[in-house]
C-alpha cells in the first residue's frame, strides 16, 4: 500500500487537492480570524471564507502564500473533510473566548489524524465508551447512576481505579497533552465518530486534580453526546459523575466523616490517598449523601480556604498519570516500521506540534516549567500554536522508575502483514 507524504506536496498539488477545512484548522491553531488571515495574504475575509467553504479553490502562488503566513507544509491543506462531528465540551464558555476554543478544538481534531496515521501500522484498543445519556435538566442521580453503569460496563466494581488514563486508553480513547501555549484552556474533551479524545493541561502539575480531570471528560463522553456544552448544569454533571466514579459512594460512605473533629481530617486524608481524589471532592460527597449538614460542610470548606488548600492540597502523590497508547505507538513504529520521520511527513503537521500529541510527558520550556502550577494560566490573548518558539523546548524529567512504569502502557502482541497489533497493559 502506497502512503502519501503530505509534507512533500507542491503548492500547485495542494491547490488540486485542496481541502477548506484544513485551512479552518490552520487558521484556528494560529488563533487567527478570517480577517486576519486574509490581511496576511492581501486578500479579502470574502476569498478566505470562499476557501473555507469549499466554494472556491485558491491559486497555486496563494496556497504558497498561506502556507508560508501560517507556517505549514503546503500538504496540510490535503485531506478529507471533517470537523462538523466535533461537540468538545469546555468548562466555562463564559471564561473561554471563541478563539481559544477553536484553537483547542483544531488541536484535539489534529491529535486524532495523527493516532489515524499510526493505525495504518499499528492497531490502537477499539472504541468502547458506554452511552447513559443524562439530560440537562435531571432532578435525580442520573450522573451517579451513569458512573455506576460505566463501572458495571467495564467489570471495575468497587474497587480502586489505580491509573485512570490507562484505564481509558483501554477502552480505545486518545488521551493527549495539550501544547502548553493553549494552556488558557482547561481539560476538555469531544467525542468524534472514529475515536473519542480527552485533552489535559500540561501546566496542572496535581496528580488527584488530573485523575478528576479524566473522570470529569469520560462523564462528559459518556452522558453528553447530544447536549450543549459549557452550562453550569452540565459541568455539575460530570464533577458528579467523576466524583461517583472514582470513589464509589457505597465503598466510601461509611467512612466519610459526620463531624470535623481532628481526626476527621486525618481519616479524610487517608481517604485521599487510597481512591486518589482531592478533600475537597470527598467533603462534597460526605455533604451531598447527609454525613455532613450544611453548616459543618462550610465550616469545613472555611478550613480549606484557611489553610491555602483551595489551590493546592497536600498530597503524598507527585508523580502524574501519563498517555501511554500513542507514545508507545510512536516508539513502536520507530523500531520496527517506517520510523518517526515518515510518520511525521504522513501527519504534515509542524514538528514541535507533532512532538506535543505524541509525548508521554508535556514539553515545557523554562518560561512554562516555572509556571506550571495547580491551576492553568488564563490569558487575554491567544498564542499561535503553528509559529516557532525561539526558546529551547525540553522534556520534563521522570525518575526512572515511573519511566520503566509507564513504558509497558502498550505492549506488541502479534504481527500480521507486517502491521503491529497493540494494546493497552492492564490499568
Amino acid at each position: 500500500m502506497t502512503h502519501h507524504t503530505p509534507n512533500r506536496y507542491r503548492a500547485s498539488d495542494a491547490a488540486a487537492l485542496f481541502e477548506g477545512h484544513r485551512l479552518t484548522i490552520a487558521r484556528h491553531l494560529a488563533g487567527w480570524k478570517k480577517s486576519q488571515l486574509a490581511e496576511a495574504v492581501g486578500k479579502s475575509p470574502a476569498a478566505v471564507s470562499a476557501w473555507e467553504l469549499g466554494t472556491k479553490r485558491p491559486t497555486p502562488q496563494t496556497v504558497a502564500q498561506l502556507a508560508m503566513v501560517l507556517q505549514v507544509s503546503p500538504g496540510f491543506f490535503v485531506g478529507r473533510k471533517r470537523g462538523s462531528e466535533l461537540r468538545p465540551h469546555f468548562r466555562s464558555l463564559r471564561s473561554t473566548t471563541q478563539v481559544a476554543r477553536d484553537q483547542a478544538s483544531a488541536y484535539g481534531e489534529l491529535a486524532n489524524d495523527v493516532a489515524e496515521v499510526f493505525e495504518t501500522y499499528v492497531e490502537f484498543p477499539k472504541p468502547a465508551i458506554p452511552s447513559c445519556p443524562v439530560s440537562e435538566d435531571d432532578a435525580g442521580d442520573g450522573p451517579e447512576a451513569a458512573a455506576r453503569f460505566v463501572r458495571e460496563s467495564w467489570s471495575l466494581g468497587l474497587d480502586r481505579i489505580k491509573n485512570t488514563i490507562r484505564l481509558v486508553e483501554n477502552q480505545g480513547i486518545l488521551v493527549v497533552f495539550s501544547p502548553a501555549r493553549a494552556a488558557a484552556v482547561d481539560a476538555y474533551s469531544f467525542a468524534m465518530s472514529s475515536r473519542s479524545v480527552i485533552i489535559l493541561s500540561p501546566l496542572k502539575n496535581d496528580y488527584y486534580r488530573q485523575r478528576f480531570d479524566v473522570a470529569h471528560e469520560l462523564g462528559h463522553l459518556v452522558m453528553h453526546e447530544d447536549s450543549e456544552p459549557g452550562s453550569r448544569a452540565i459541568e455539575e454533571q460530570a464533577n458528579r459523575f467523576a466524583a461517583e466514579f472514582l470513589a464509589p459512594i457505597d465503598a466510601i460512605q461509611a467512612y466519610l466523616p459526620s463531624v470535623m473533629s481532628g481526626y476527621a481530617w486525618s481519616q479524610l486524608g487517608e481517604l485521599k490517598e487510597h481512591w486518589g481524589i482531592s478533600i475537597q471532592a470527598l467533603l462534597y460527597r460526605a455533604r451531598q449523601v447527609g454525613k455532613l449538614s450544611a453548616s459543618s460542610y462550610r465550616n469545613a470548606m472555611t478550613t480549606v480556604t484557611n489553610r491555602g488548600w483551595r489551590r493546592k492540597e497536600p498530597g503524598l502523590i507527585t508523580t502524574l498519570e501519563a498517555p501511554s497508547l500513542i507514545p508507545r505507538a510512536l516508539e513502536l513504529v520507530s523500531d520496527e516500521g517506517p520510523g518517526e520521520s515518515a510518520i511525521l511527513q504522513q501527519t504534515g503537521i509542524p514538528a514541535e506540534l507533532f512532538q506535543s500529541v505524541t509525548a508521554r510527558w508535556p514539553t515545557l520550556d523554562d518560561d512554562e516549567k516555572s509556571a506550571t502550577s495547580e491551576e492553568p494560566i488564563h490569558a487575554s490573548a491567544v498564542s499561535s500554536l503553528l509559529h516557532h518558539r525561539t526558546n529551547r523546548i525540553s522534556s520534563l524529567r521522570i525518575r526512572q522508575a515511573d519511566s520503566l512504569f509507564l513504558a509497558e502502557g502498550l505492549v506488541l502482541v502479534s504481527r500480521c502483514q507486517g502491521a503491529a497489533h497493540i494494546r493497552a497493559a492492564p490499568e
